[in-house]
């Protein structure tokens, strides 16, 4: 699997701490994107397994002219074999998805959208400091549609002020997967000083607990499914990139800040210098067998397929064991059994699920968890 990222946005949301950068204009579009493919070149032996997902993330990747996104396609396609590839997702802001641009992503091949809804109300739009309205981002997804995408998901966040969920003018069948976050006021953005000189005051901890419940009872009204805390599909439409994350499948990350993980060891690359559009690979941490766990426990902890013993090296799975049971007692997990011929060692077999309440407090369960 590879991902992209493009650093670039035309502003910047109050809530954003990933990294991006202002649009300067098609010149450093073209510097980047230089960049970009003499990274290509020279790390295209990382990648040796086959590559089933491609992800363009940012940033706002839809900032990009067709013309340079239709440079990097190609040279992906030069640098790696894209033959075996089943997702191939751009995330874009409703504002770019023009007819023109969306039929012009779909000749380069993107068979999925990832789309920066976060909220049907204009005035929560506003507080974030995005550029669309409800009603753009309403045309966004029946321009979609009529440009042949089937594959869209729909970016969603709440614990957001006056959080009342306007989905009665939306039209759920226009897209096959939603990702819902809950809106985390990270030190050093925008949102963080308008909290803190308390010209924003967020919901408490019920409040934002009881639309997230509100948010997971009408999504699955809709037909989708929750596979992850903040993920729900419909059946067969989970994002396969994200999906990998949690399996802790090898992938290469290119572009500035982008992330890569061998199997064994993370790399990390620069940010981007702003005049010279250039970065380089700047760190790397080779993990630890007690790493490994606790990274498993993280994001298997986080999905509703739950967590394999056997995943778990058998030096630590005794102890683990013995962890577990109180979060079955409270309700938080509960035990399935695999049918894995494989498995024959004492309780390997387990798959310990959390519960839909359970998936409210993952984070912190698989935290206590480490070993």
């Amino acid at each position: 699997m590879i991902y992209l990222h493009v650093p670039f946005c035309h502003r910047k949301c109050t809530y954003c701490a990933f990294y991006s950068k202002p649009a300067r204009g098609v010149d450093a579009f073209g510097r980047y994107v230089n960049a970009l493919l003499a990274e290509m070149e020279q790390r295209k032996g990382e990648q040796p397994h086959s590559i089933r997902t491609v992800y363009f993330g940012g940033g706002t990747p839809s900032i990009l002219p067709l013309a340079e996104l239709t440079r990097i396609v190609d040279g992906l396609r030069r640098c790696f074999d894209l033959s075996q590839v089943e997702e191939f997702t751009l995330e874009a802001n409703p504002e770019d998805l023009t007819p023109d641009y969306l039929a012009g992503l779909r000749a380069l091949g993107f068979n999925r959208l990832s789309v920066g809804i976060q909220s049907l109300d204009d005035s929560q739009l506003r507080l974030l400091n995005r550029r669309h309205t409800a009603r753009q981002a309403l045309d966004a997804l029946e321009n979609a549609h009529r440009a042949g995408f089937h594959n869209v998901s729909a970016d969603f966040i709440y614990g957001l002020p006056h959080g009342n969920f306007q989905f009665s003018i939306f039209n759920f069948q226009l897209i096959t997967h939603i990702s819902a976050y809950a809106l985390t006021v990270e030190s050093g953005t925008a949102l963080d000083l308008q909290v803190r000189q308390g010209r924003v005051v967020l919901p408490g901890e019920e409040e934002v607990v009881r639309q997230y419940h509100a948010l997971q009872q009408q999504f699955g009204e809709a037909g989708f499914r929750q596979y992850e805390v903040s993920n729900f599909a419909r059946p067969g439409y989970h994002s396969r990139h994200n999906s990998r994350y949690w399996d802790r499948t090898p992938y290469l990350g290119l572009g500035p800040a982008a992330h890569s993980f061998d199997g064994r060891r993370r790399r990390w690359n620069s940010p981007m210098e702003v005049e010279s559009c250039m970065w380089k690979v700047e760190s790397e941490e080779v993990l630890t067998a007690a790493d490994a766990v606790n990274e498993l426990l993280m994001t298997a902890l986080r999905t509703t397929r739950g967590l394999l013993l056997a995943d778990v090296p058998e030096a630590y799975r005794a102890g683990l064991l013995q962890k577990l049971q109180p979060y079955v007692a409270c309700g938080w997990l509960y035990v399935e059994e695999s049918h894995q011929p494989s498995l024959l060692t004492p309780h390997s077999s387990l798959i310990y699920c959390p519960t839909p309440e359970g998936l409210l407090h993952a984070d912190g369960m698989a935290a206590a968890l480490f070993v």
